[in-house]
C-alpha cells in the first residue's frame, strides 16, 4: 500500500509540475512553435493541470477517505444491525398500531416452515384460510391453531372483559367466535388431500393466555388481550428472529399453551370438544 501511495504521489507531483511550466511556454510562445495553432490542446493542458493540482493538494484527505471505505468494508453490517436489534429491541423491528392484515397475508406467502397462532378465537381467520390451505398444500408447511375451549370459564371472563367498556350492541361472543373459526377449520381440512391433514393441527386449551399471537417461521406478531379491544385491534409488535430476547419469550409461551391444549379432530370438532374434559 505504502508503495502504491509514493508512486501516485510522483506521478501527481509530475503531473503538476508540467501543468505549471505550461504556462510560461505558453507566454513565451514555445507551445506555438511544438505545435502551431494548437489552442485546443494548450486549454486541454491548463484545464488537466489545474484539476491535477487540485487532486495533488488534497492527496492527504483522499487517502484518509480511503483507509475509512477500507474500513467500512470490513464490517458485517448486516450482521451489526441484528446484533444491535437483539441486544436493544430484543428482536422488535416495527410496531403496528392494529393488526397488520396485508403484512401477515405476505409473511403467510413466505412460510414454508411453520405458521402457528395463538388466540382466544381469530376474528380474522376468513380472511386468510385460502393462504394457510396454499401454505400446506404448496410449501408443505406445518400449521398449528390454539383456540380457547368454548366451554372454557376464561371465554366468559374475556365476554365481560370486551363488554365493561363498549356499548352492549358491540358485544363479542367468544364462544361462538371460537365454534365459528372450529368451523372455518373443519372446511380447509376438509379441502386437503388426505395425505396433507397432518400437517394441519388444531389444539383447545382452558388456561388464561397472556398474549395473542401470529407466528410465520421466524417472524411473530404479538399483542395483549385488553379490556374492551379485541386482540386484533391491538398495538402488535412485530418480531424477527426464535433467537431473540422476545422470540425466545414468545416461543415459550406458544409451547407452554401447545402442551396444555387438547387435540381437536376435525372431522368432527363439535364432537371432538365435547368430549374434552374442563
Amino acid at each position: 500500500m505504502g508503495i502504491r501511495y509514493r508512486a501516485e504521489q510522483i506521478v501527481l507531483a509530475v503531473m503538476a509540475a508540467t501543468g505549471i511550466v505550461v504556462v510560461p511556454a505558453d507566454l513565451l510562445g514555445w507551445l506555438d512553435e511544438l505545435a502551431p495553432g494548437g489552442t485546443l490542446p494548450k486549454v486541454t493542458l491548463l484545464i488537466l493541470s489545474t484539476v491535477t493540482l487540485f487532486l495533488f493538494l488534497e492527496f492527504d484527505r483522499l487517502r484518509v477517505l480511503d483507509n475509512v471505505n477500507l474500513q467500512l468494508s470490513k464490517l458485517d453490517i448486516d450482521g451489526i444491525a441484528r446484533d444491535l436489534r437483539q441486544e436493544h429491541y430484543g428482536g422488535v423491528v416495527q410496531v403496528h398500531r392494529r393488526f397488520p392484515e396485508e403484512r401477515f397475508t405476505h409473511l403467510l406467502g413466505e412460510a414454508d416452515r411453520e405458521i402457528c397462532v395463538l388466540q382466544t378465537w381469530i376474528p380474522n381467520l376468513h380472511r386468510f384460510d385460502s393462504e394457510l390451505e396454499r401454505a400446506v398444500t404448496e410449501r408443505r408447511a406445518r400449521v398449528r391453531v390454539l383456540l380457547l375451549h368454548p366451554a372454557s370459564p376464561v371465554a366468559r371472563l374475556r365476554d365481560e372483559a370486551l363488554r365493561t367498556v363498549r356499548d352492549p350492541a358491540m358485544e363479542e361472543d367468544v364462544r361462538a367466535g371460537v365454534e365459528r373459526c372450529l368451523s372455518i377449520l373443519e372446511s380447509l381440512h376438509r379441502a386437503l388431500r388426505e395425505e396433507d391433514r397432518e400437517r394441519l393441527q388444531v389444539r383447545v386449551y382452558n388456561s388464561l393466555p397472556s398474549i395473542a399471537v401470529y407466528k410465520t417461521d421466524d417472524h411473530y406478531l404479538v399483542s395483549s388481550f385488553l379490556h374492551g379491544r379485541l386482540a386484533i385491534d391491538s398495538t402488535q409488535l412485530e418480531i424477527r428472529g426464535g433467537d431473540t430476547v422476545m422470540g425466545r419469550e414468545i416461543q415459550q409461551e406458544l409451547d407452554t399453551l401447545w402442551r396444555i391444549g387438547r387435540d381437536v379432530d376435525l372431522r368432527d370438532w363439535r364432537g371432538s370438544v365435547g368430549t374434552i374434559n374442563l
